[in-house]
């Protein structure tokens, strides 16, 4: 898992509300578990790499332990139960996780303590976890305030290892006390103030712990947020709603290409290295790229609501990264030209962190009463693009293939 790489995150949340234990066992009871075993060996039919269960566990105990019974009867030797041997107190990297399930949520006392417990039975066993910001003895740094218990029951808390759910405090908190295998979660609302007002903080507690990233509670219409700008500043895990289309999924799509779409990227050494001072909106030092695309034509391009191949057509380049390296340029517009439409039009950008950067091609039919049409698009990071003649596959504001819809393109860039 290492604080090293980015994590395209998949969250299953198992919700639990106020209904009482005998109707939870019923419907528990009812899971076809050879069912579930079948959609388990699916999860690792495109990456080897792990794959992180986010609980959001509001059960009482003894639903805990249902929950934790079912997990093991699902995953099975997939679930990561106990700490690997050669990594008692550091995070092992995705290589040594391969084909594990890793389980985050609340977590009782250590890794050893949890390993001691190896194969005891732990039914009925149950502890308090005080929520909230605790004074600590002697140093005020923090402000006492209310805390409450929630139980945790020890079946559950055990088969959490490297992942485990903390509340985030400040930075200096987790400078002096937070462990190796706690894991933050910060709304993108105080991530942001976060990321202006202490970024360098914030880049070396990315350097340090895991730490993911979620939309805001206001988003009811389940939209999203630009998750680049997290990426900016190191942050391994930006949850978006994956069941909204649009401009963020593209850009997530896009960015784990890099890696075959395993899930897994390893972040730029800028922002793993600790003597780094790297601010994505104050670059001192880089080694910008001069990158010159030549957009030559369409390749029967998809029709638009009218179904008529005399869309005029045009296309729009955008550059997604650090503040500066941000840009967008536009080509004219080919009229009544949808199937194979040629523009044969430099565009050339100056990239100052291409490691950080992303490439998008949208195309559009030109509207000129109700806004233009959104036709196809493909996103990807700058350094996987070959140099040379290529073809820019497109896809559906949906993430569908539109094969053979594509652009014809000749790119070049130097350092």
């Amino acid at each position: 898992m290492e604080m090293r790489w980015f994590l395209s995150k998949i969250q299953d949340d198992f919700r639990g509300g106020k209904i009482n234990l005998e109707k939870t066992q019923r419907l528990l009871e009812k899971l076809d578990i050879r069912c579930s075993y079948i959609h388990v060996k699916q999860i690792f039919k495109t990456s080897d790499y792990p794959v992180v269960l986010s609980l959001e566990n509001h059960c009482s105990p003894a639903q805990q332990e249902i929950m934790a019974d079912n997990l093991q009867m699902t995953f099975g030797e997939s679930l990561l139960s106990d700490m690997l041997a050669d990594f008692p107190d550091t995070l092992p990297s995705p290589e040594a996780l391969k084909f594990k399930v890793l389980v985050k949520n609340k977590k009782i006392g250590t890794l050893k303590e949890t390993h001691e417990r190896k194969g005891s039975d732990k039914r009925g066993d149950n502890q308090d976890k005080e929520t909230g910001v605790k004074k600590l003895p002697g140093v005020m740094l923090f402000k006492k305030k209310k805390t409450r218990k929630l139980k945790i029951a020890l079946a559950l808390s055990d088969l959490v290892i490297y992942t485990k759910a903390e509340k985030f405090k400040s930075f200096q908190h987790s400078r002096l006390y937070q462990q190796f295998n706690e894991n933050n979660s910060i709304g993108e609302t105080q991530a942001r103030k976060l990321s202006k007002l202490r970024v360098h903080e914030f880049i070396f507690h990315t350097r340090r712990f895991i730490t993911r990233i979620y939309p805001k509670a206001t988003r009811a219409d389940s939209s999203n947020f630009n998750p680049q700008e997290f990426w900016n500043i190191g942050c391994q895990m930006v949850a978006l709603n994956f069941q909204t289309p649009g401009l963020p999924m593209d850009l997530q799509n896009g960015k784990f290409l890099d890696n075959g779409g395993s899930g897994y990227i390893l972040k730029p050494h800028f922002l793993r290295e600790s003597e780094s001072y790297f601010n994505p909106s104050n670059i001192k030092e880089s080694m910008p790229i001069t990158l010159t695309i030549r957009l030559i034509s369409g390749i029967q391009l998809p029709l638009t609501h009218s179904s008529s191949n005399k869309g005029d057509t045009l296309v729009i380049i955008e550059v997604f990264g650090v503040p500066n390296d941000q840009m967008k340029q536009q080509t004219r517009v080919i009229k009544k030209n949808a199937f194979s439409p040629r523009w044969n039009e430099t565009f050339t950008f100056i990239i100052h962190v291409p490691e950080l950067a992303l490439i998008r091609f949208v195309v559009e039919s030109q509207g000129l009463i109700a806004g233009n049409e959104f036709l196809g698009q493909y996103t990807l990071p700058l350094l996987c693009m070959n140099k040379g003649y290529r073809r820019v596959p497109l896809f559906s504001r949906m993430g569908e293939s539109l094969e053979p819809a594509s652009l014809f393109v000749y790119v070049w860039y130097v350092r």
